[in-house]
């Protein structure tokens, strides 16, 4: 409820139809079949509108509800060194924290220290003032070397954007598909079904057989071989008789 005396009203199109008592406002609006939404309550005096307020939640709803989509929460990463790390390893690590930042995130690289390193603790702090100079044109050091327990660490934050994540894909339909299970790749869209000459895993049925009709087919009994003579039933030369008496 607007409890100023007077306000500043901005019709439904937008034209500034000046400053009026809140009353006569409030029956413009009604006449005209809007509300009266007090959009800049700060102002002096308070800018009201005539608008549908219904309509009005429905798009501000709808704009945040596109911002959150598009924006990305910002990970902590963590890279981790040794005082004696070589310089392939070294280098590896640097690659892999600037990705880190640029995908907007913030890393801290910590240096651990075993046994009587951590009386060479300048090593480290060494080590991590070169990695830092390193990925300076991605990120800013943001907290300076800290020696904690074993390990002396620094925080390096992201000069750059929060990258949006990606959708999930859909398939022709635009329906997002669901995650294929570990192992498995899934089905390109459109693919053809297995031909009828695939092997089946193991305890798996097959499908029934459908005639033409629609029904479902009535298993036939299989119908017996007869043997020739000479030849034995499980596919051999069958031995002949010995005569009789011997």
């Amino acid at each position: 409820m607007i409890r100023v005396p007077n306000v500043r009203v901005v019709d439904e199109d937008g034209s500034q139809l000046g400053v009026m008592p809140t009353y006569e406002a409030l029956r413009l609006a009604q006449e005209r079949g809007y509300d009266l939404v007090e959009v800049a309550p700060m102002a002096a005096p308070p800018v009201a509108r005539l608008l549908d307020y219904g309509q009005y939640k429905y798009e501000a709803a709808k704009k945040e509800k596109e911002a959150r989509r598009h924006q990305r929460s910002v990970d902590f990463k963590e890279v981790r060194l040794k005082p004696k790390i070589g310089q392939g390893d070294f280098d590896t690590k640097v690659r892999r924290a600037i990705q880190f930042l640029e995908d907007g995130d913030r890393v801290k690289v910590a240096c651990q220290f075993r046994g009587r390193e951590l009386t060479h603790a300048h090593l480290g702090r060494d080590l991590l003032l070169k990695f830092a100079d390193l990925v300076k044109d991605h990120g800013a050091v943001e907290r300076q070397p800290l020696l904690e327990g074993k390990s002396m660490s620094i925080v390096i934050a992201s000069t750059h954007k929060p990258k949006p994540q990606a959708p999930p894909a859909a398939d022709s339909r635009g329906v997002p598909r669901p995650p294929s299970p570990v192992g498995e790749s899934p089905a390109p869209a459109g693919a053809a079904p297995a031909p009828a000459g695939a092997t089946m895993p193991v305890g798996a049925q097959p499908p029934p057989t459908i005639e033409s009709n629609g029904a479902p087919a009535v298993p036939r009994p299989a119908t017996p071989v007869r043997a020739a003579e000479g030849e034995n039933p499980t596919g051999g030369t069958a031995a002949p008789a010995a005569p009789a008496g011997e």
